[in-house]
């Protein structure tokens, strides 16, 4: 039996995914939810991928330039079960990404930091455009970006580490060809190494499919 065959992929909304983004992934938090799906095997959840407008608006301006920023958004969460067979993470997030019918440029990040070097996306052929650089910004505890940051926070002291990570990018719908030559980040040689797991043995409630 296929891959295609054990699993299916559909659209999810936030509460479903909740569990698993505060407690599974490891960054631990929310985050911008435009799009959310989840993987399931025999009617059990067992994968969630969210796609949001990024926090930072520099990066929706410099991808592809100002003319496009709002088609801009961010894989910001891939999370699934430990054990599943070795082709699933690649079917889901290729499966996911079909579903979407709007012309979007999408971006996602590998953390150098925790030892990721973005195979997954290498594997459904994104364009790697290099790695961004190690930096500082203003921050909440929970580690979230500075456009969340209140305002009383003394900006001199909290300060939040951002780790350099690897920027991949990927076009869809009609667009895509029109967004391909607007690129600014030059095309860059996928990067290698030896991948790190972090922590992912919390198990969340089961889900079941929703009908």
């Amino acid at each position: 039996m296929s891959v295609k065959d054990k699993y299916k992929v559909k659209s999810i909304d936030t509460e479903q995914c909740k569990e698993w983004l505060l407690y599974k992934h490891y960054a631990k938090r929310m985050c911008s939810i435009s799009y959310c799906f989840g993987l399931f095997k025999e009617s059990i959840l067992v994968g969630v991928m969210t796609i949001g407008k990024p926090a930072s608006p520099s990066l929706c301006d410099g991808v592809c330039g100002k003319e496009f920023t709002e088609h801009v958004y961010e894989l910001n969460r891939l999370c699934v079960q430990d054990g599943l067979e070795k082709n699933v993470l690649s079917y889901f997030v290729s499966a996911c990404l079909k579903m979407i019918k709007e012309d979007l440029i999408i971006v996602s990040y590998a953390d150098k930091l925790m030892g990721h070097n973005g195979y997954i996306y290498q594997a459904t052929n994104w364009i790697y455009t290099g790695a961004t650089k190690e930096r500082t910004d203003i921050g909440q505890e929970d580690g979230s970006h500075s456009r969340h940051y209140d305002k009383s926070t003394d900006k001199k002291t909290n300060r939040k580490f951002r780790s350099s990570k690897h920027r991949y990018v990927f076009f869809i719908g009609k667009k895509r060809n029109v967004f391909k030559n607007a690129l600014k980040y030059k095309e860059q040689p996928y990067p290698k190494g030896e991948n790190k797991r972090y922590d992912a043995s919390y198990k969340p409630t089961t889900q079941i499919e929703l009908f």
